[in-house]
């Protein structure tokens, strides 16, 4: 990964980086896509330096993965009739998560939802499709980036673009 802060390493999908991801796959997608926003634990830690829109994370947000609902790709809360993943999560990964505009604008049903960069598991451990940084390496990319901008993630490298 290649940003101006030096990140030398960050988790990708346990299938790699794709072209045509779809939900569950496991992959990161391959492209250019926008930063859209920050949600953060603040019963976790202080709010983190950022220029960014910013959510602090409450006990019924979540993510709703069901292609099928009129609310996919999008943030909802809980109780959901719909399959959703839940942001106050036990593990810390998503204490602090940036939300890339991946198949948010439009959105096709099945061609997946949530791609995050959000906090990695110790070593580094592979994601179900997001990028998983160390804290620090978060933290400081956070405070880099600006509004419009966007992360390109390639076959073998990720970097950020300041602008679109």
């Amino acid at each position: 990964m290649a940003l101006a802060h030096d990140v030398r390493r960050a988790a990708l999908g346990r299938e790699s980086i794709r072209a045509l991801k779809r939900e569950g796959d496991g992959a990161t997608p391959l492209g250019r896509f926008p930063i859209r926003q920050v949600f953060y634990r603040a019963d976790r830690g202080m709010r983190p330096r950022t220029k960014l829109p910013i959510h602090a994370i409450r006990a019924d947000d979540g993510w709703c993965e069901d292609p099928a609902d009129r609310n996919y790709n999008r943030l909802t809360k809980f109780p959901s009739r719909q399959s959703a993943e839940g942001l106050k999560r036990a593990d810390h990964l998503y204490d602090l998560v940036l939300v890339l505009g991946f198949n948010d604008r439009p959105r096709v049903k099945g061609r997946g939802s949530a791609i995050f960069v959000h906090l990695a598991r110790p070593g580094l451990t592979p994601t179900d499709g997001c990028i998983a940084l160390y804290r620090r390496d978060l933290l400081a990319l956070l405070a880099q980036l600006v509004r419009r901008g966007s992360i390109d993630l390639g076959p073998t490298v990720a970097r950020r673009s300041p602008q679109d």
